[in-house]
């Protein structure tokens, strides 16, 4: 508004009728004061008392760390578990043969070179392909062609070698790389398509896998598919049971959930604190923006799901923090700062406008002395004439300037 200010303080000192003059100056005043006021009663988590602030919450790697891998690769999560990720998260799929693998999409289109290996199965569910068959893919070469998050040119001669190389990993791979660094982990469990041989055992089946194949502990796994959860606790009641559902405070104690997985905009400090009040911590995904972490930061969410582990694990203190005091002080002064320069803008375009004498050394030239103003379509333009020159501009005649033709004198 303060910008905005020039060409309406222009355009009104402008206008010729008074009325259109009070109908804009008051709309601008009311439209100014109204964005003086509304800061002063905004509500941000990140305004607090000082000693308030909670614990920064815990990282856990979106399919690992996909802006330094490519996702859901065991290069990807060992990049996030150096860059200081406290849990990873992927994606469960099941081959047809009954080995759990690492896949988001239900296609192997996007994060492997199927098309090259199985160009006429590019659009075949992941879950049909046996895991010999997996195993014949890259699934690292797609980063560096595409380049998702404009990071591959950070890399090293020899990483990006080691990024061609990357193969789909098991599931099994997946946790033992967790229990070695002692990481949470966290995955969505896609059911396989109609006619798969584990359509309807899919659940036992993955479960064998974190009990009989794999060294994590049950503790160490936040379980979060919701199917067949009665019997998931019967069989292994130290899985962290963790819901996706933005349930009732009963319906949550009653299914045993400890952790709640939600999207950021679901952020709310009132429902944080409440499902926190009977021992369910919150997790939020997806958040990778500083800004938004120091949201979260400030409202008490116990930990993120995040694509930049990097970035976010060097932020000391949450963005825009600071008391109520603080808050207020800093708008009291921008919006005196505004009104400042909008009262100076304002004065300034009637002065030039309605016209003030000038003082040319002890004496006073009005606008119709040695300055004359002109107008012209883009601004006006103050010009110096002598008087004696204007002198003569009266005196001369009122006939136009037309350009005459001499003739040289006949020899």
């Amino acid at each position: 508004m303060t910008l905005l200010s020039w060409p309406i303080a222009l355009h009104f000192f402008r206008m010729n009728k008074r009325v259109r003059q009070v109908a804009i100056f008051s709309l601008f005043l009311a439209v100014l004061f109204a964005l003086y006021l509304v800061p002063l009663g905004m509500y941000s988590p990140c305004i607090k008392e000082k000693g308030t602030l909670g614990p920064a919450p815990t990282l856990i790697g979106h399919r690992g760390a996909p802006m330094l891998a490519p996702e859901n690769t065991q290069m990807s999560f060992e990049k996030a578990v150096d860059a200081g990720g406290e849990g990873l998260e992927t994606d469960v799929t099941i081959s047809y043969d009954g080995v759990p693998f690492l896949m988001h999409d239900s296609t192997l289109r996007r994060t492997t070179n199927v098309h090259e290996v199985f160009p006429n199965r590019t659009d075949t569910p992941a879950a049909m392909f046996t895991w010999d068959e997996l195993e014949m893919l890259s699934a690292g070469s797609w980063f560096l062609q595409r380049d998702p998050f404009s990071t591959a040119s950070s890399l090293d001669v020899d990483e990006k070698v080691r990024v061609q190389n990357q193969t789909v990993p098991t599931l099994k791979e997946f946790l033992n790389l967790a229990a070695q660094h002692e990481r949470l982990v966290i995955f969505d469990l896609r059911r396989p398509p109609r006619g798969h041989p584990y359509r309807d055992t899919w659940i036992t089946r993955t479960l064998e896998v974190i009990h009989n194949e794999s060294s994590i502990n049950s503790n160490q796994v936040l379980w979060l598919p919701a199917d067949q959860r009665s019997l998931v606790q019967e069989l292994d009641p130290e899985l962290q049971q963790t819901s996706g559902d933005h349930a009732s405070l009963e319906q949550l104690q009653e299914e045993h959930i400890v952790r709640l997985n939600l999207h950021y905009s679901y952020m709310s400090q009132e429902q944080i604190r409440k499902y926190s009040s009977v021992n369910i911590s919150t997790n939020l995904y997806v958040v990778s923006q500083p800004w938004l972490y120091s949201l979260a930061w400030c409202a008490g969410v116990h930990s993120v799901t995040t694509n930049a582990l990097h970035i976010l694990k060097k932020l000391q203190r949450p963005m825009f923090l600071m008391t109520a005091d603080e808050y207020s002080l800093m708008w009291i002064l921008t919006d005196i700062l505004s009104a400042f320069l909008i009262t100076a803008v304002f004065i300034f375009h009637w002065w030039r406008e309605r016209g003030l004498p000038f003082w040319s050394g002890s004496r006073q030239v009005n606008e119709n002395g040695p300055y004359s103003k002109f107008r012209t379509e883009l601004s006006d333009v103050w010009s110096i004439s002598s008087i004696s020159v204007r002198g003569e501009t009266q005196s001369s005649p009122l006939t136009p300037n037309l350009p005459t033709i001499s003739e040289e004198p006949p020899i």
